[in-house]
């Protein structure tokens, strides 16, 4: 065996140990919504702004006082909250369950592609919207600085494993990896994805 082989075997086994030892904290994202400008002050108002009653771990992102009720074609979801700031597309957050509370096929897509994804109404206090795309099942995922990705050894866009939960609701889950400048580590799932392995915010899963 090469001397460059075993070097990049030992690589590989310290990578493992160091992630074993520093697990990445987990929040579970109920559903919400993100939207427009245009979008906010025809549901609140002309000249509205949204109310940061509340930040997040994610740098400049924040939770809002402003709900919507989201309508679909079997039911509704009253007090949705809104998470600033605005961006330049609308996104409604859900999980499976609230798909079919709403009677809606939203497919499990990444944050931000929200192309042919599905329909929803907004039902805000000056008006609803029916917007023709928006609704999305957020893919699990994991937020990386830059420094914190070459760390743990993983790539923009890249799937991981991760162990979550404890025995007997634990489980392995493939996560996508999403690495910005502007990002801090914090690992995302959704209320069906914590319910079934028992996790709660601020626990811990181990990237494997």
């Amino acid at each position: 065996m090469s001397e460059e082989l075993v070097k990049k075997i030992t690589e590989k086994i310290m990578q493992r140990m160091d992630r074993e030892k520093n697990p990445i904290v987990v929040n579970i994202s109920n559903r919400h919504w993100h939207c427009t400008k245009e979008t906010f002050e025809k549901l609140f108002g002309e000249g509205a702004q949204p109310t940061n009653i509340r930040n997040l771990i994610q740098p400049g992102q924040f939770a809002c006082k402003e709900t919507v009720v989201l309508k679909g074609a079997k039911g509704e979801i009253k007090k949705v909250r809104l998470i600033g700031p605005f961006r330049n597309y609308n996104q409604i957050e859900l999980s499976r369950t609230d798909c079919l509370t709403l009677g809606i096929d939203a497919p499990v897509r990444d944050s931000g592609n929200v192309k042919g994804s599905a329909p929803i109404t907004l039902i805000g206090p000056k008006a609803e919207i029916a917007l023709p795309e928006g609704a999305i099942i957020q893919m699990r995922h994991i937020h990386f600085h830059t420094t914190e990705a070459q760390n743990y050894g993983v790539k923009n866009m890249e799937v991981v494993k991760v162990r979550v939960g404890t025995p007997p609701r634990d489980g392995v889950l493939s996560v996508l990896c999403r690495v910005r400048e502007d990002m801090k580590l914090e690992c995302h799932l959704d209320t069906d994805e914590g319910n079934t392995f028992n996790v709660k915010n601020n626990e811990q899963v181990v990237l494997l």
